[in-house]
C-alpha cells in the first residue's frame, strides 16, 4: 500500500463541472441514486461546490465558472460531445438504474449487457454529457477472488 495516499473511505474523488449544477445534483440523485451530502452556494445561486455519496464513494461538483481552474476544464457539449474520463457506479441491480435512467430521459451509449469479465452493465450520458458506467461488476471483489486462486495454486 502507498504511504502518499491517506487512508480515508475513498481516496478518489472525481469532480465534475456543470452548467447548471442544481439540474445535475437533482438528476444524479433521483436518478442513480447519489445522495446530497453538502451544497456550497454562490451569492448569485450557482454552486461553489458539492459533494455526492453513493455508497462509500463521493463525486465533488460545481457549476461551470470562468475561473482558473475553470478554465482547465471543458464541458462535453464545448468539444463535440466528447469527454476524457468517466465514472463507474457498482450497483446492486443494474437493471434498476437502467430502466431509471430511461424513465428520467437519459441517454444510454451503450446498451445493458452481460460482460465477459463478470457482471452485467451498461454505459449512458447525464443530461449535460457526462459519461456515467454502471454495473454489478465488483473490481475489489474480483480482486479478492485471484489474489485466493493465486495463493492456492502456490
Amino acid at each position: 500500500m502507498s504511504s502518499i495516499a491517506k487512508q480515508t473511505p475513498c481516496s478518489v474523488i472525481p469532480c465534475l463541472r456543470y452548467r447548471d449544477a442544481h439540474a445535475a445534483i437533482d438528476w444524479l440523485c433521483s436518478t442513480l441514486g447519489f445522495e446530497v451530502q453538502f451544497v456550497v452556494p454562490e451569492e448569485d445561486g450557482r454552486v461553489a461546490h458539492a459533494q455526492l455519496t453513493f455508497g462509500n464513494s463521493m463525486v465533488m461538483l460545481g457549476s461551470a465558472f470562468d475561473t482558473d481552474y475553470g478554465r482547465l476544464l471543458k464541458q462535453p457539449q464545448d468539444i463535440g460531445g466528447f469527454v476524457t474520463q468517466s465514472s463507474y457506479l457498482v450497483v446492486n441491480d443494474a437493471d434498476l438504474v437502467y430502466g431509471r435512467v430511461l424513465e428520467a430521459g437519459g441517454r444510454i451509449l451503450l446498451d445493458i449487457k452481460n460482460e465477459d469479465y463478470g457482471g452485467r452493465g451498461f454505459t449512458c450520458s447525464d443530461p449535460e454529457g457526462h459519461i456515467w458506467s454502471i454495473g454489478t461488476y465488483d473490481p475489489y471483489a474480483s480482486s479478492d477472488s485471484a489474489a485466493t486462486s493465486a495463493a492456492s495454486a502456490a
